[in-house]
């Protein structure tokens, strides 16, 4: 595939990563309304405007440098606040809120799947269309695999270790609870060493696979694109 402009790479980047963090924290949200947690609702956090959730670091910053140089993008966005005491069952509804952000990325990982067979079929007769719509589809599909699966990581205060804590029996719950305040260090540190990118990307690229096959992309199709976006090409 053709090499892409820093502006046109950052183009297709922009709504899929928007979309991935926004609709994550929504689904929290909205988990925890369901479990009788108004909290996200009052505070304005239940809507797909992504002004409302965004982090400067994490959604503008840390994507932005990662996009340049060349690596792996990705972000965050802020989280929407969830009280445990006003869930019905709270240690069981809190689990299953965690688990709503990443089921959302899988959705919209199936939707952004669609969306760039739908671009690739155009392509040809439609470049100025489907081209845009493969790569954004194939960016979409990248980001929401790497945000489920980072996300899915039994590590407070990931989605993961909140399931973890939600499943676990009391005492053993309360011990893994305790991690949470180093959590994020325990993270940086396992990106930092390169053990974060050696657990994580078989059970992205299984994912990728598997959403690729389902639609009926070319594997090498997808992944050369993935190389353009990044910048690798």
């Amino acid at each position: 595939m053709e090499e892409l402009s820093v502006v046109q790479r950052i183009a297709i980047w922009v709504l899929p990563i928007l979309f991935a963090i926004t609709v994550h924290e929504v689904a929290h949200g909205w988990m925890a309304l369901r479990f009788g947690d108004h909290t996200a609702q009052m505070m304005g956090r239940l809507t797909l405007n992504p002004i409302n959730h965004i982090d400067p670091i994490g959604t503008l910053l840390v994507p932005g440098i990662l996009l340049m140089l060349g690596g792996v993008v990705f972000g965050w966005a802020k989280p929407v606040p969830v009280s445990w005491d006003k869930l019905r069952n709270p240690q069981r509804d809190m689990a299953i809120v965690a688990l709503a952000g990443p089921l959302a990325n899988l959705v919209m990982a199936i939707l952004w799947a669609i969306i760039s067979r739908i671009g690739i079929a155009l392509a040809l007769d439609f470049p100025m269309i489907g081209v845009p719509l493969a790569y954004m589809g194939i960016a979409g599909m990248f980001i929401n695999a790497i945000l489920m699966m980072l996300n899915l990581i039994p590590l407070p205060p990931l989605d993961g270790g909140r399931v973890l804590v939600g499943v676990l029996p009391g005492p053993l719950a309360y011990q893994v609870s305790r991690v949470e305040p180093y959590g994020f260090f325990i993270l940086l540190g396992l990106l930092f060493t390169g053990i974060l990118w050696y657990v994580l990307w078989p059970l992205v690229d299984g994912l990728l696979t598997g959403l690729v096959y389902f639609v009926g992309v070319p594997k090498r199709e997808f992944f050369g694109g993935l190389l353009t976006l990044m910048g690798a090409q």
